[in-house]
Formats: C-alpha cells, structure tokens, sequence
C-alpha cells in the first residue's frame, strides 16, 4: 500500500480488500461487474446522486468507483446509527434509489446474484443489502448507498424487508443484543422506517411476513456459505449463536407478526 492509499474497513467479504486513492474508491469487482456499473451510470443519469458512480475495471479484476465521504456504522453499531431520525432517512434514502431504479431498466442478460435476491422476482433492480455498514451517513442522516455487490431483480417490498432486518433490527432482543444498543423497540422502529419510505396501506400488511420469508432466504444463504467451508461465515455463524440463534429469531417473528401488523397500520 502506497502513501497515498488507505484501507477501508470492508464487509465480511471483502475485509482488507477496499481502498481509498483520493477520490476513487478500489475494491474487488464483482462477476457481473459490466451490467452493474452500467446500471448504477444509467441511476445517476437519471437524477440519483446517492450511490457510487463507477469509473472503471482493472486488469487485476478490481473496479474503481467515485468516493462517498461519510460515516459507515460498524457492528457493534453506535447508538449515532440507530437514532430514530437516521432510520427515518434510510427509509427516505430507500425511497429515492427505488423511485430512480424503477425508471432503469434491468440488463435480463446479466448474471445478477440469486443469493439474497426476491424469490418472486420483479423487473425493479433491488440493492438486498442495505445494512448498516452499506450506508454512509453525515449529520446523522443517510447519504448514499453503497456496495450493490448483492443487487437482483425484485419488489420494492422485498428491499424494505431486507432493510428492516438489519436496521430495526428484525431480532430477538437476546439476538439483538450482541450488536445493537440496548432499548430498541422493534415495532416502533419498524413503523419509523416505513413512515420515512412513505409505505403503502397494502405493503404495509405484506411488510412482517415478507420479512419472515427474507429471514429466511438469509439463513439459506449461511447454510450454503457454511457448507461449501467458507471460513467468513463458518466463524461468523460459531460466534454469533450458530442455528439456534436463527431458530429463535424465526419464532420470534412468527410470534410477533400481529404485534408488527398492529404497529405498521394503526
């Protein structure tokens, strides 16, 4: 790493393998890297200046993307990140990429990545993983989404229910508790973030069992991880609860689903 080089703390994947030369931002591509970049130029051509514009591939299989300066929110999350006002600005942030992504149309040529993706389909291109450390934040608002690493063809929906998962969270609180500050309270925050996207009456519904089911294509794409020894998330699942975390965060749910509906409509 030259001078003029900083590492950037990545995801699970991509940890050690992110860096910062001045205005550009390098990072391993993708395999459909081509389609992807070409859809988030066609989102900023449309008016969407909240992701990373990209700049180019290199030969050693890396893509160049614009820098968005800001705060990333890393587990364990500061309470900075989980105020009401900054979930209300994700669902804002949301709202925006999807308004714009709806206009673009989505490459049916492209090998777009089915691990996370809506299992319904659709002919929007959804991001399935904005998380935390997927947002950068100034002022304790949100500003840009980043690493579209994951996006797929979708519902909107879906991308709220993915969103909901991490940002509410969407855990029991003994689950919740190894990263999130203490106090949060589920369903009110599940009803924060549908106010900031301005949610539909009749997603709104939908919204707690289409969570159910993203939970569980999350657990399938563990399972997969960890059965092919991908040592990321074999240690990621040892440390974080193994199954029966997830067994409890699936219960859970299922025995909240009225309490969430009640929160979202009433």
């Amino acid at each position: 790493m030259t001078a003029e080089e900083e590492s950037l703390a990545g995801g699970m994947v991509n940890a050690g393998a992110v860096f910062r030369r001045g205005e550009l931002l390098e990072r391993p591509a993708p395999r459909n890297a081509r389609a992807l970049h070409a859809h988030l130029l066609a989102l900023t051509e449309h008016g969407f200046d909240a992701a990373p514009a990209p700049v180019g591939l290199t030969a050693d299989g890396r893509e160049q993307l614009t820098f968005i300066p800001g705060d990333v929110a890393l587990p364990p999350f500061p309470d900075w990140a989980m105020t009401s006002s900054a979930l209300e600005s994700v669902g804002s942030l949301l709202r925006r990429l999807h308004e714009t992504s709806v206009a673009v149309a989505v490459d049916t040529r492209a090998e777009w990545p089915p691990d996370l993706a809506d299992p319904e389909g659709g002919t929007m291109l959804c991001h399935n993983d904005v998380c935390p450390e997927n947002v950068v934040f100034r002022d304790g608002r949100s500003v840009a989404v980043i690493d579209f690493d994951l996006a797929a063809p979708g519902r909107a929906l879906w991308d709220v229910a993915m969103a909901a998962r991490y940002w509410v969270p969407m855990l029991d609180p003994g689950s919740a508790a190894a990263l999130y500050p203490p106090g949060l309270d589920a369903a009110a925050r599940l009803r924060i973030l549908a106010d900031g996207y301005g949610l539909s009456a009749g997603d709104r519904a939908e919204l707690p069992g289409v969570i159910e089911e993203a939970t569980a294509v999350c657990r399938a794409f563990v399972a997969r991880r960890v059965a092919d020894g991908d040592p990321v998330y074999v240690k990621a699942l040892a440390e974080r609860g193994g199954w029966e975390r997830w067994d409890r965060v699936q219960t859970w749910l299922a025995d909240h689903r009225k309490t969430f509906t009640a929160a979202l409509l009433n």
